[in-house]
Order: C-alpha cells, then structure tokens, then sequence
C-alpha cells in the first residue's frame, strides 16, 4: 500500500509499503476513504522528530470501509463504514469503564509514563502506525471504530475520529452552557470547532482570537466575534471591555505549543528539536521549552472564579508559571487528550439530519489525494493558500 511516511523534520514522503495483517483477534483491517492531517501533526512534521523513526507512519483522523476483522470482532463487519478515534481504547478497563478512555490501562504506554496508545503519534504513544495510509490496521476494533451511515459526505462524520471530540470536550471542560460567556484562542480547526460548539451549547457571547485572514472570516461565517491580533494591541483587554470588564466565563486554549510571542521558548523549543535524540528528548521533558503566549493570554482573559481548557497540545515543560494569580482568581484549569467515544452521543444528534448546524461541512478547505500529503504538510505549516485543514483522499 501506498502510506504517508517521516522522514526527518519538515521531511515526508509517501512510500510504498507492507499492507497491514490482522494480528490480534480484536483486529480490524479498514481501508480509508479520507484522513486528516492534524494541527498535533504539525508538532511532528517540525519539532517532534526526537520521538520519531524515518519510515513511521503519521496520520490519526481516519475513516473508511471495514475491509476485514478478527473473530474478536462483532459489531462492525465488512462494508461498514466506520470513523476510527485516535485514541486506542478497549472499553472495558478501569479507566475506560468511567469514561477516561485517552487513559485505557489496556494500551497505557507504561514505559513511557504515558496514557492510551495512539494511531501515528510517536514512541511516546507506542509506536502504532498511523492512518495517513491505503489501509490502517485498527487494534482494540472490537470497540473503539464507530459506525456511520452511508448518507452525507465523508467530512459530515471524519471529524469524529479528533477534531469534533477534543472540541466538545474543550468547550464542556470549560463549562460552557446556554448563557456562558467564552473565549477561544486560536482558530486552526480545533478552534473553529469549538467556536460553533459553544454557539450550539448556547453561549451567549462567543469571542474567537488569531491573526490570519482566512481563519478570521471563517469563524466570522460561522457568527462568531472574532479579535485580530494584528490589529487588536492587547487581547485579554479588549476581551475584557467585551464582557463588561469581568471576563469570560470559560476560556479553551486551542493553540499549546505552537504559541507566537514568546521568541526565547520559540528558539528553544526549535534548539530542542536539533539535538541528538536523547539529549532532544531530556530537553523538551524537562527545560521549559513550551511557548506559552496563548496560556497567559487565556489566564488574563478568564473571569475570576472562571474555567480555563486547554486542548492545544504542549510537548515540554512550561515554566515559570502564573501560581499566585491562578490562586488569587480562583481559576479552574482542566486538561488533556480528549476520550473521543465519551462523546460521541452527545455529538450524532448534529451529524445526522439533513442539515449541518456544526458546519462540518464547511471546515476543509484542501482536498487532496494521498500522493500530494507532502505538499498538504507544507501549506498548512506554512499557513499558504488560505490552508486550514487538509483533507486526504487515499
């Protein structure tokens, strides 16, 4: 099969390769229809390589058709058409009995200290080939691969496997509810998301921030306020005149590592990702390497007393920290990779009928093939041709 491989920082190609087997009885073979490049991929793609092996394969947006399963396997079959989440869970543990399912004890990266493997995410996440690819090999399938139905276009449902979930999440980790007010900053496809999320739940003010145009007049078609950094001098201020100079109620940080503003983190982290892989990696564990412009400008930006999600992944270590502000506010701040099938209930309602109150059929501007992933890659790193989010059609 044809997959989407790294090969060194800002370095992928696609190559041929070995088409996955069934190895495990809970196995299942789907061959994808579409996949997503992810903004997390771009932590890959740039700073990450010390976690990665030439020839990994990348990619954890995926949906297609069951091709095969295991015996293990009883609620999809061949034909199905299924959206794969990018965690790996076996719905039965401890952890994944109460719904942390980004935290399954079945495929914990215990070695690593880390929580539930994921599909095309480094060693640190067990090494599992990814599903920018012909075909992905699915482990736990006996209950992680959700199924849809065959009506609407692949993006009404792809955006489930990552996009969708970690975005519901955000916006309930910040308590957002009818009436709420919400900030959110940074508007790649996450942001967008829970934008359109947080109007759904019912905010009554929701106020979205970033620096590029075609980011910008998204959210705007979607009836969000939006705050342009170019021309807006300070943000938390601005939001703050915005809300009666209180503050939002919530604030989902959907940017993390790929802050601007703070060159001294931005050298290091860049620094970080040049050394040799061990000394890379003691790097970004334990220096403070993380940009951390869109925290502090969330941790302003929240009403005392208020909720802070943060969804943007961070690699390192972030330091120094904020502690007797956060304290004197009374800040809550919650976390961490998203327990996609957690919400998949809550979310189907919205994919369903005929119309499309999410907009997921307004978020990809690139549809490409396979062969042109490369490409994909640089376009939205580089944030060219009006990019947002990269859909590949292998």
């Amino acid at each position: 099969m044809r997959a989407l491989t790294w090969q060194g920082t800002q370095k992928v190609s696609v190559e041929t390769v070995p088409d996955p087997q069934i190895q495990e009885p809970t196995d299942a073979i789907v061959r994808m229809t579409s996949t997503a490049i992810c903004g997390s991929d771009l932590h890959l793609y740039d700073v990450l390589g010390m976690y990665l092996t030439p020839g990994d394969i990348i990619g954890h947006e995926p949906m297609g058709i069951v091709e095969e399963v295991g015996p293990g396997v009883s609620h999809i079959k061949p034909g199905d058409r299924v959206v794969v989440p990018f965690n790996i869970s076996c719905g039965h543990c401890w952890m994944c009995t109460r719904g942390f399912f980004a935290q399954c004890e079945t495929t914990q990266v215990t070695e690593q200290g880390k929580g539930a493997r994921l599909f095309g995410y480094t060693a640190l996440y067990g090494s599992v080939p990814g599903a920018q690819a012909e075909l992905l090999r699915v482990p736990q399938a006996h209950f992680g691969p959700i199924k849809v139905p065959h009506e609407h276009p692949d993006e009404r449902f792809l955006f489930l496997s990552d996009v969708l979930t970690t975005s519901w999440q955000a916006v309930k980790y910040a308590d957002i509810e009818a009436g709420s007010t919400c900030a959110v900053i940074g508007l790649g496809p996450i942001g967008q998301m829970c934008a359109r999320i947080a109007k759904y739940l019912g905010a009554e003010q929701v106020i979205a921030v970033d620096s590029v145009p075609e980011r910008l007049e998204l959210a705007r078609r979607h009836g969000i306020t939006v705050l342009d950094e170019r021309t807006v001098d300070e943000i938390p201020g601005a939001i703050l005149e915005l809300t009666g100079g209180r503050g939002v109620d919530g604030v989902v940080d959907a940017v993390g590592m790929e802050a601007h503003g703070t060159p001294f983190q931005a050298f290091a982290l860049a620094a970080a990702g040049k050394l040799p892989g061990p000394l890379a990696r003691k790097a970004a564990e334990t220096m403070g390497v993380d940009r951390m412009g869109a925290m502090r400008t969330a941790f302003a930006s929240v009403r005392r007393a208020g909720t802070i999600s943060l969804i943007g992944v961070y690699g390192g270590q972030a330091d120094p920290f904020p502690m007797m502000n956060l304290f004197d506010k009374g800040v809550t701040i919650r976390m961490g990779q998203a327990h996609v099938k957690r919400w998949v209930d809550e979310i189907m309602p919205a994919l369903t009928g005929d119309d499309d109150p999410l907009g997921t059929e307004d978020l990809t501007t690139h549809a490409l093939p396979l062969e042109q992933a490369p490409h994909g890659y640089e376009i939205f790193q580089k944030k060219q041709d009006g990019c947002i989010k990269v859909v590949l059609k292998p």
